[in-house]
C-alpha cells in the first residue's frame, strides 16, 4: 500500500531525526563495549552525555520537523526537557556511585519511555513514524525493568570453568544492559530513518485525486 502525500511529506521532513538519535546511543555503547571500566560512575558520566545529545536531538527535531503535528511536537519537546534534565543529574552526581545510577537511569527510562510510548499510540494512523515511538517507548520501559530486577548488591565471584578472574557485580552488568539498550536503539533508529528516506518520494495522483505510487 503507497504512501499517501501527507505521509511522504512527514518522512521527508522528519527522517533525519531518528538517524541522528542512532549517532550518539551508538557512540556510547561502543565506548562501553570496548571499555574495561563499567564502574557505576562511568557508566553515570557515558549515560548523562547520551541523554544531553539525544535531548538535544529530540527538541531540534520536535521544532523544526513536526510543525504540522502539535500533539508530538509538545510530546517530543517534554522528553527532550526530561533527557537534558536526566544528563545533567548523571554527569552532576557521578561521584554518588550506583545508587544514582539506577536511580537516575530508572527515572529516565520511566518518564520518557511512557511519553514516547504514549505519542506512538495517539499517532497511530496519522503518522508514519507512530510504530517507531511506541517501539523505542517500549524498549526504553524495557530498560527500566531491567534495572529494576537486577539486584543492587549482586555480586559473583568468576573463576572456574570460564578461566576468567574476578568479580561481576551489579554495576557491571548494568552498564552492560545501558550499552546493550543503546546498541538496540541505535541500530533501530538508523533503519527506522534511512527507511523513512526512501520512502519519501511523493505519490502521484490519479485524475480523481486518489493518490497512487
Amino acid at each position: 500500500m503507497s504512501d499517501s502525500v501527507d505521509d511522504a511529506h512527514q518522512r521527508a521532513r522528519y527522517w533525519p531525526v531518528p538517524v541522528l538519535r542512532a549517532v550518539p546511543a551508538a557512540v556510547i555503547a561502543m565506548v562501553i563495549t570496548f571499555s574495561s571500566n563499567h564502574a557505576a560512575g562511568f557508566g553515570l558520566v557515558l549515560f548523562g552525555v547520551f541523554a544531553l545529545v539525544d535531548g538535544a536531538v529530540l527538541a531540534w527535531g520536535s521544532v523544526a520537523r513536526l510543525a504540522d503535528d502539535a500533539g508530538s511536537r509538545r510530546s517530543g519537546l517534554l522528553q527532550a526537557v526530561l533527557s537534558v534534565l536526566a544528563g545533567v543529574t548523571a554527569i552532576a552526581g557521578s561521584g554518588l556511585g550506583l545508587p544514582a545510577f539506577i536511580t537516575v537511569v530508572v527515572a529516565y527510562a520511566v518518564l520518557t519511555g511512557a511519553l514516547e510510548l504514549a505519542q506512538g499510540l495517539r499517532a497511530r494512523g496519522r503518522s508514519p513514524f507512530s510504530r517507531d515511538w511506541t517501539t523505542i517507548g517500549g524498549l526504553t520501559l524495557l530498560l527500566a525493568i531491567a534495572f529494576l530486577v537486577t539486584p543492587p548488591d549482586y555480586s559473583q565471584q568468576l573463576g572456574g570453568v570460564e578461566r576468567v578472574t574476578g568479580t561481576l557485580d551489579a554495576s557491571i552488568v548494568l552498564v552492560g544492559l545501558l550499552g546493550a539498550y543503546l546498541a538496540i536503539a541505535a541500530v533501530f533508529h538508523l533503519i527506522a530513518g534511512l527507511s523513512h528516506k526512501w520512502g519519501t518520494a511523493a505519490p502521484t495522483a490519479t485524475p480523481d485525486g486518489a493518490p497512487h505510487a
